[in-house]
């Protein structure tokens, strides 16, 4: 604490007084205005806040990285969930959370929910530290704290909407603090659309990191030694099977799998950027791209889905890694058989429509075109990207109805209009498809979280899709059962009738309306 104390003066009320260059930054936090501001207080008034709290850079950053849609924003859950999850997988770092009590709370859900079985830390704030600046004081504390290099090679510090909102400077943060790496990442809410994508700015950050560790000197090997191979670097999180899958194509190219970014352990940044090409399966990975351009990787996009996908893929990995035309082919050849005779073996029949926000639904698209299921729409929370391009072509060709930064009301009429057999979806497309008593599946649980590439991605689909399906009189069976009973506010039984409030709900829904337009426009802040 003693250099941090050369930068700082404590004032008499126990608050930073800050000296010299850094003066400006917290005197811009300190005036900010925070009162509203956060997942409640309207995302215009929040961005607000962060830019008058000199917060500028990382705004348009973030607006250039993820752009929104035609909407505020996909409709998900909050963005932290996706970068929290990243670090708790890692080997050896451990986490600080910044942010409201109640959104800390919350996103501990991760921790259990994933079996991290780790704690997280949290740094509390009032108002009176917030706005003075001594909750940057009290992260400072508690990252010198938390950096033990026993027990981890780094501590990532990540800002929630309120101190992001509030300017909070992470970059001030030290570098490393006894060897423990220190990387500071801002994922409000107001600013990164999906938790995907929130999983891309801490990869992003430490790729910049780990390529920076890289140009000052020697780095440590890969747990498991160095390929005597070039690799491709895979970036997107996948089922554990994908990966082997991937490197057995790649193998008669005399190339080999590489690490998956999001990566389990520091030391496998190294071995990511030290790649002969990069293949965004997941493309939305725009700060952890620009990390692999500026280390001058290739990207390619799209991914060995399908007959069609594969094939091109792996074109386009051999010529990007300069491979013999003829050493492609034969993966190509091998591939293209295989693939054909597993689609011979498993069918899709059946109408679908598709929506999530894990970022694979083009993939995913593909792959049930060729199974010959009926797919009339697909909707990702994810933007559209150069690395995905390919994928909505194709899907456009086939006549899907694709569309990228999809809302829920998208979705929703998507599913009346086209009245499939079987909607994939998030859980309120499901839950308004099993009402209509259609059968539905849940993306991230049941689909997303299957093997997708190659020979392995073509079997492991059909059967989960055709049990689902041919549910379909069971739904119409339990209507039946459940008919007269009512729906809405006149579900459950009743002496008398109930009265219908629906008059009195949409004048409450257009008083909402006004409160949170009011909120939005800077007229009125508040819960």
């Amino acid at each position: 604490m003693d250099d941090l104390r050369k930068e700082f003066e404590l004032d008499d009320a126990g608050g930073i007084a800050p000296v010299g260059n850094d003066a400006a930054v917290l005197g811009d936090m300190a005036a900010a205005d925070t009162n509203g501001i956060g997942c409640h207080g309207g995302v215009e008034l929040s961005k607000s806040a962060a830019r008058a709290a000199g917060q500028g850079e990382l705004m348009d950053r973030f607006e250039a990285d993820y752009p929104k849609g035609p909407h505020d924003q996909p409709q998900s859950m909050c963005p932290a969930f996706g970068s929290l999850r990243v670090g708790l997988r890692m080997r050896r770092v451990g986490t600080i959370l910044s942010g409201s009590a109640c959104c800390v709370y919350g996103l501990t859900f991760t921790s259990h929910f994933y079996g991290a079985k780790r704690s997280v830390g949290y740094v509390p704030f009032s108002s009176e530290t917030l706005v003075t600046g001594k909750l940057y004081e009290d992260i400072v504390e508690a990252v010198h704290q938390m950096a033990d290099p026993e027990k981890f090679d780094a501590v990532v510090v990540t800002n929630l909407c309120v101190p992001t909102a509030s300017g909070v400077p992470l970059k001030m943060l030290p570098r490393e603090i006894d060897g423990v790496r220190i990387v500071g990442i801002d994922v409000p809410g107001f600013g990164v659309p999906t938790h995907a994508e929130a999983k891309d700015v801490l990869s992003g950050a430490m790729l910049a990191y780990a390529r920076q560790e890289i140009g000052e000197g020697p780095v440590q090997r890969p747990r498991g030694g160095l390929k005597d191979r070039p690799t491709v670097t895979l970036l997107g999180e996948m089922f554990p099977v994908d990966p082997v899958v991937i490197g057995g194509m790649l193998e008669p190219m005399g190339l080999a799998a590489g690490p998956t970014v999001p990566v389990r352990e520091w030391r496998e940044l190294y071995s990511a950027l030290d790649c002969a090409a990069v293949a965004a399966i997941h493309p939305f990975y725009t700060a952890s791209i620009r990390e692999f351009q500026a280390a001058g990787r290739p990207i390619i996009g799209s991914a060995p889905v399908g007959v069609d996908g594969t094939d091109a893929w792996l074109k386009a990995i051999g010529d990007s890694c300069g491979v013999a035309e003829a050493k492609t082919n034969i993966s190509r050849n091998a591939m293209r058989g295989a693939i054909k005779a597993a689609l011979a073996e498993n069918r899709i029949n059946g109408r679908i429509t598709l929506s999530g926000y894990e970022g694979s639904e083009l993939l995913v698209a593909r792959l049930l075109v060729e199974l010959g299921a009926d797919l009339r729409y697909v909707g990702t929370a994810c933007p559209k990207t150069p690395y995905n391009s390919e994928d909505a072509e194709w899907l456009a060709a086939h006549g899907v109805e694709l569309r990228f930064r999809a809302s829920l009301e998208q979705d929703l009429a998507a599913f009346q209009e086209f009245k499939p057999d079987l909607a994939i979806g998030t859980t309120p497309v499901v839950q308004k498809a099993k009402e209509s008593a259609t059968p539905a599946l849940y993306f991230t649980n049941l689909i997303s979280a299957r093997p997708l590439m190659g020979p392995a991605g073509v079997a492991s689909l059909p059967a989960v899709i055709n049990a689902a399906i041919g549910n379909k009189d069971r739904f119409l069976a339990m209507n039946a059962f459940f008919e007269g009973v009512g729906q809405g506010d006149g579900a459950g039984i009743w002496e008398d009738v109930p009265e219908d409030r629906s008059a009195y709900r949409k004048k409450f829904a257009a008083k909402v309306k006004q409160s949170r337009n009011a909120v939005d426009n800077g007229e009125s802040v508040g819960c």
